[in-house]
């Protein structure tokens, strides 16, 4: 392993903690009003920097050795029903609170509108994009929350530390999104955000206590399968 000093890599987790919300207020905030070509280019270029940024940093300039994924039960087991609880909770929320109460109307028209922008209104762009993001998106979040920045802050601080700070820096880009839909003086944006952060502080937890990602990333899966399968309740009768 290379030497590096603390504080190069303590910036380098201070990028990898902000980053993301600069490049969700880019493209969620700045450029709403844009055609959608410039909101999903700047999305794609930012995905791009801020996947690869931690290979870059971990394996050329910290020059870890590779290591293989660590399978352990315990931790699928914990992440599955913490995942489980987790979604049946968002699902009985959504009907059972959220929506009869009208506590939905805003952030409804709004997450339409963003949808049909983003040329997503369609059953195939849904469902795709819904088997993406459980599958494909919320692995490659657990490589960059838990497997970089948490691994990275554990190396210069207690556990409790770690699962603190990162923990807010996964919410941080969160509360953009949910602001966006919910609007900045709605209680819901930050009760939201505030379980966003709850649930990364259990996934890091989690990732501590296994040395794996895999339970983490069931756990995040069905977090998100929950999301869409709201969503598609939204977003339904714009649907073609």
């Amino acid at each position: 392993m290379a030497r590096v000093s603390k504080q190069a890599d303590l910036m380098a987790v201070a990028f990898g903690l902000t980053f993301p919300t600069l490049m969700t207020w880019l493209y969620f905030v700045a450029l709403a009003g844009q055609d959608s070509h410039w909101q999903t280019s700047a999305a794609g270029v930012g995905k791009v920097i801020q996947f690869g940024f931690p290979l870059v940093w971990v394996y050329l300039v910290l020059r870890e050795p590779w290591r293989r994924p660590v399978w352990k039960r315990d931790g699928i087991a914990t992440g599955a029903l913490f995942g489980l609880v987790i979604a049946a909770a968002m699902v009985a929320l959504y009907h059972f609170g959220f929506k009869p109460l009208g506590w939905m109307e805003t952030a409804s028209e709004q997450i339409q509108a963003k949808v049909a922008g983003m040329r997503l209104n369609t059953a195939g762009a849904y469902l795709a994009l819904s088997l993406f993001y459980p599958l494909c998106h919320s692995f490659i979040e657990e490589y960059y929350w838990r497997w970089f920045v948490f691994r990275r802050l554990h190396h210069h601080q207690t556990l409790t530390m770690a699962v603190i700070v990162s923990s807010l820096g996964f919410m941080a880009h969160h509360v953009i999104v949910l602001a966006a839909f919910f609007g900045w003086n709605s209680p819901l944006t930050y009760f939201l955000s505030l379980c966003v952060a709850v649930g990364g502080g259990v996934w890091a937890w989690l990732y501590a206590r296994s040395g794996s990602l895999i339970g983490p990333w069931i756990s995040h899966m069905l977090v998100d399968a929950a999301i869409f399968l709201i969503g598609y309740d939204v977003v339904g009768p714009i649907l073609t």
